[in-house]
């Protein structure tokens, strides 16, 4: 049975500070993983990258063709809201994302784990993730934006734990409580600069097939700082091996990749 994805609609303050990302914790909040159709996990490899950066960086080695899903679990005992971001456009509604607590964001339970399979385009419906070249990718094709082409990142917000009214006299005025409305659209127009590559094309993410993927809309307060900030930077085996992420080429035979002991003879009785 298909599970029912669940999008937020925020409460938003009229005292919300700058909306820019306030301090990042490494809570370990979530486990990311990119899996195939078959389930199986795509290879990542951790990164430090030079100066401060908040979040957690990794390369992940991307399969040309190949359709793949976001596995996210919460592995925290409240509610957690995560905005998702495919070559940087937020993967609800397309617009273009700095992984801020305005935008549309999906909504995971405690200890519980969503798979997210593609665009959403309709209440029921979301077109998968596939790797490609950047010309076929959803963010060139539609939004001519390679901004953050070949990336998947994630930022999670966790909900704002509901405080106590204290007793009100019945002849005190009443509250009107904050309406719920959706978080207004980015202005961002769909004329960005291309990035022009010097070395054929780097990987991008497409818009593929039509599925069924159920959705509902609920109330979610996120709480202003991120819990966890997650940033993917996928590409070609070939690109990996350039850039020395992974071992490729001829085998060292004084440097064996793995760690290899002397083989046992067949005839040793020792």
């Amino acid at each position: 049975m298909r599970r029912i994805a669940f999008m937020a609609v925020l409460f938003i303050s009229l005292a919300i500070p700058s909306l820019g990302c306030a301090h990042v914790g490494r809570n370990d909040v979530v486990d990311v993983r990119i899996v195939s159709d078959k389930g199986e996990a795509f290879p990542k490899y951790e990164t430090f990258l030079r100066g401060h950066r908040e979040g957690e960086y990794y390369y992940l080695q991307a399969v040309k063709g190949q359709r793949y899903s976001i596995q996210v679990t919460n592995k925290s005992d409240r509610r957690i809201g995560v905005v998702i971001a495919v070559d940087g456009r937020n993967i609800i509604d397309g617009t273009k994302s700095d992984l801020l607590r305005n935008e549309r964001m999906y909504i995971i339970g405690p200890y519980d784990t969503n798979t997210f399979e593609g665009w959403r385009t309709g209440m029921d419906r979301t077109n998968r993730f596939y790797f490609t070249e950047q010309s076929d990718s959803y963010a060139e094709k539609v939004f001519a934006d390679a901004s953050a082409m070949g990336t998947i990142a994630l930022a999670v917000y966790k909900e704002k734990i509901p405080k106590i009214a204290p007793h009100l006299d019945m002849s005190s005025p009443k509250r009107e409580a904050p309406s719920a409305g959706a978080p207004s659209a980015s202005g961002e127009s769909r004329a960005t600069d291309k990035y022009k590559l010097e070395e054929g094309e780097q990987a991008g993410t497409g818009f593929g097939e039509t599925t069924y993927s159920p959705a509902v809309v609920v109330q979610f307060d996120p709480e202003h700082t991120i819990a966890e900030k997650i940033v993917l930077k996928y590409e070609w085996r070939s690109e990996l091996c350039r850039k020395g992420i992974i071992s490729c080429g001829p085998k060292n035979r004084f440097w064996p990749d793995d760690l290899e002991f002397a083989p046992i003879p067949k005839d040793f009785k020792g």
